[in-house]
């Protein structure tokens, strides 16, 4: 495979198969750009959808994400997971409103200032609302570049697929090449190919069931009808877990994904 070659195939595949009605491929608002990259951290592309259109119906902009109290947040956002991408996506548009006068910052520096905003993040916003030549991987990238160039390889360094991103980049074009880049992955994916776990830093990720992950999202949806006794909470599954769900409270308490008084436990406000 080569630089040239690579470059034909994605194109090629964008044209005949691209994802071109995704919502979030019809702005360029860094805002909605912002939302829809956090809410696709470890999640799956069709369960995001109806997640990120009802939160932009209820945040259209920066300033009303900013403005409203967390727990309204975490409402719209149970059952999309990973909570703390909530919080961090709130105080990101908090930090928006007092650093930077309410304007989403638009280099990768400054996007990079935002909680819960790091190198990958930073630099899809920056590509995607504003065509910016950065070179960057997600799982998907990943994928489509080791199954091209690296069949027969059996690890691979980010480092290495870093090169040939930069090989293959075609300047003044990085919003639609890496819509393109990521459709032709996600599409081998589907098709069976699990070239990721040829990469260096590869690691499984646990079974839900059973999981500290899924103890803190029951937590959070009981709490979603009003507060509740910690007592009352560590009964929320079987019998044996209840250590568990002790532990996520800690855990959600600590991070400020709900808030305690007078022994009981609430989002917050």
């Amino acid at each position: 495979m080569t630089p040239k070659r690579f470059n034909a195939l994605v194109w090629a595949h964008a044209k005949a198969a691209g994802r071109h009605t995704l919502p979030w491929r019809a702005t360029t608002d860094p805002y909605r750009i912002l939302v829809s990259e956090v809410m696709l951290q470890q999640t799956q592309v069709e369960r995001v959808i109806p997640y990120y259109e009802r939160f932009l119906e209820r945040f259209p902009n920066v300033a009303d994400l900013a403005k409203a109290p967390l727990s309204d947040v975490l409402v719209l956002w149970q059952g999309l997971g990973y909570n703390r991408r909530a919080k961090m996506l709130h105080e990101a548009a908090r930090a928006v409103m007092e650093d930077f006068n309410g304007r989403m910052p638009e280099t990768v520096e400054d996007l990079e200032t935002l909680p819960g905003v790091g190198h990958y993040t930073a630099r899809a916003v920056a590509a995607f609302s504003s065509n910016q030549d950065v070179i960057f991987i997600e799982t998907n990238i990943r994928t489509a570049i080791i199954h091209a160039f690296f069949p027969e390889e059996e690890s691979v360094n980010d480092r290495e697929v870093i090169t040939i991103l930069e090989k293959s980049f075609p300047n003044g074009r990085a919003r639609e090449w890496y819509s393109a880049l990521m459709d032709y992955g996600a599409s081998l994916k589907r098709e069976g190919v699990r070239a990721n776990r040829k990469s260096a830093g590869y690691t499984k990720q646990t079974k839900f069931e059973g999981s500290g992950r899924q103890a803190r999202g029951i937590i959070l949806r009981a709490l979603l009808s009003g507060p509740k006794k910690e007592s009352s909470l560590l009964k929320l599954l079987e019998t044996g877990r209840a250590s568990q769900l002790k532990d996520a409270l800690t855990a959600l308490h600590a991070e400020g994904l709900v808030e305690r008084a007078r022994g009981t436990y609430q989002l917050p406000r």
